[in-house]
């Protein structure tokens, strides 16, 4: 076995890493999420159905708070930021002309004392990054996990990496682990790189990956958060394919297990529909992981999320979708 590999997993050179097509771009979020920092803005992202639903009250049309602006994406009126300030965000593609008014392109999140920029709300995009509870629940799987795992971590990667919650929390928990935080997505990419700096989270690495086809090398974790959903539209950071949204997320935890390095582990946190009673992710995920060289856990972190797919054709067979948390290790 190639020793550098399993310290360090090599990127593939033959693919290009992400440029940061608009540098005055990020370092403005740089310095707009260090300054929230320095006021202790604090915004929980919740569900967008209750985002909706908040931001209906006749009384919130109208941001009149930082947190209005950069959490719950209301629209402002001039004057409520500072007149420099709000030059250099109009400049910087930060904030746009809306009705009248100015809306911020971006979401800031809290998870216990950092700040995360996502994409704004509604998340409509192709390409948006999404951050709310299900972030949350990855969140203390992964804190869960690295408080109670003995086992070393040299070389670690998030899948799918959206805001870089993952790699970020790895990264800071285990300073001399290398952190990969990969993704399809650009904007995930340059928002990661954007939270990994805030966070001073200096082993984390953005890149360019399809699942793991983009690196090589072993890891001792591999952490993943993927899209669940069987999405329609096919957005990107919502669609998880066929199986009612259960595909890639079976992708994703057959590469990751052929990577891991002895003792590692792959925690994969997922959507898990039922029909009839039969969890439709772990019937297909068994027969990856009954194997005699892998251990694994299962459980259900929450036994019913997005109850309102429920309510429309594609989910129609469906009894419930349960969030779920996959931990297999390699025993030898």
């Amino acid at each position: 076995m190639n020793q550098q590999n399993v310290l360090e997993p090599q990127i593939d050179t033959e693919l290009d890493a992400p440029e940061l097509t608009d540098e005055s771009h990020d370092l403005a979020l740089l310095q707009l999420g260090q300054h929230l920092q320095s006021v202790d803005y604090r915004f929980v992202t919740v569900t967008p159905l209750t985002h909706q639903r908040v931001n209906a009250r006749d009384e919130n049309r109208v941001a009149r708070t930082l947190r209005d602006v950069f959490g719950w994406s209301r629209p402002f009126e001039t004057g409520l930021l500072d007149e420099t300030e709000l030059e250099t965000l109009l400049a910087s593609g930060i904030l746009r002309a809306h009705a009248g008014m100015w809306v911020s392109e971006v979401r800031w999140s809290s998870l216990d004392d950092l700040l995360f920029v996502h994409s704004a709300f509604p998340t409509v995009a192709h390409d948006s990054v999404f951050f709310g509870p299900d972030t949350y629940r990855f969140a203390q799987a992964i804190e869960d996990h690295l408080r109670t795992s003995t086992h070393p971590i040299r070389t670690a990667v998030d899948i799918g990496c959206g805001s870089g919650v993952g790699a970020i929390l790895v990264g800071r928990a285990r300073r001399d682990a290398h952190v990969l935080a990969v993704d399809i997505n650009p904007t995930a990419l340059r928002f990661t790189a954007v939270n990994a700096s805030l966070a001073k989270a200096d082993n984390v690495v953005a890149y360019h990956s399809d699942i793991l086809a983009g690196t090589t090398g072993e890891f001792d974790l591999i952490v993943a958060n993927p899209p669940y959903m069987k999405d329609t539209q096919e957005r990107a950071y919502r669609h998880g394919g066929e199986h009612l949204g259960s595909e890639l997320s079976v992708r994703i935890l057959g590469q990751a297990i052929e990577r891991l390095a002895p003792g590692g582990s792959v925690l994969l946190y997922t959507g898990a529909p039922s029909i009839d009673g039969e969890d439709v992710f772990l019937h297909q995920a068994r027969g990856l992981i009954d194997r005699p060289d892998l251990a694994w856990s299962y459980r259900e972190m929450d036994p019913d999320v997005f109850g309102e797919e429920l309510e429309t054709e594609t989910y129609q067979q469906a009894d419930r979708i349960a969030a779920v948390v996959l931990t297999v290790t390699r025993t030898r």
